[in-house]
């Protein structure tokens, strides 16, 4: 299985003023100095400001990968340090916007997460960066990271270990579900789910839908 490594966790920084319901946002992240610790919603100290759409058991981590991020550094011209994207972990040598659904990782010694979906991009992670057509960039781009669900509480840092250390046989990548899943990789995740897999809320609501029908040729 793959290796990867956690470069850095990061948690809320300073809540940030929104222009929705809400009214604030958690998306400040920052890197922690030292082991920090990680429970059933996430990091202690963070904080989901809108758990409906960024937070709750099946999205208590988000992880993105140091590779994406230096596409992004080169596209914008600037730094993106770890926790820029709003992100809990920052990674090396995994690719989290292609983790399959229902991957586990197990950071250090003990704690295991579980790949649940893919990151969706929304105004305020645009109204944060400040770039044009941002949320329509970031979605083009395909590298949106992950959301993880924690499997085992524990310790994390900085240096820690990330061990792939069980991958499901469907193969279908969160980047699959983002932009829409083909018929056969519906077919593999209900029948995963059927199973016994756990697919989170949002994976459900996708296989809810109707699959889009092709153009006539």
């Amino acid at each position: 299985m793959s290796t990867g490594t956690l470069l850095a966790a990061c948690r809320l920084h300073a809540l940030l003023p929104t222009t929705d319901a809400t009214g604030v946002t958690a998306i400040d992240k920052r890197a922690v100095e030292g082991p920090v610790q990680v429970h059933a919603l996430g990091l202690t100290a963070d904080l989901q400001a809108d758990r409906k759409h960024h937070g709750g058991e099946s999205k208590a981590l988000y992880a993105y990968s140091q590779e994406d991020a230096a596409y992004w550094e080169a596209e914008l011209g600037e730094a993106v340090p770890p926790g820029r994207f709003g992100e809990n972990l920052r990674i090396a040598g995994l690719d989290a916007s292609r983790a399959v659904v229902g991957e586990r990782w197990q950071i250090g010694a003990g704690v295991v997460l579980e790949v649940t979906c893919p990151r969706t991009p929304c105004r305020n992670f645009a109204q944060y960066m400040n770039q044009p057509r941002w949320v329509a960039r970031f979605a083009a781009a395909g590298r949106l990271g992950t959301y993880l669900r924690v499997i085992k509480r524990g310790t994390i840092q900085a240096g820690d270990t990330i061990n792939v250390i069980h991958r499901p046989e469907h193969g279908v990548t969160v980047a699959d579900v983002f932009t829409g899943p083909t018929p056969r990789q519906r077919e593999l995740l209900q029948e995963a789910g059927a199973a016994g897999a756990y697919l989170s809320p949002e994976i459900r609501k996708v296989l809810a839908r109707k699959p889009a029908v092709p153009a006539a040729g």
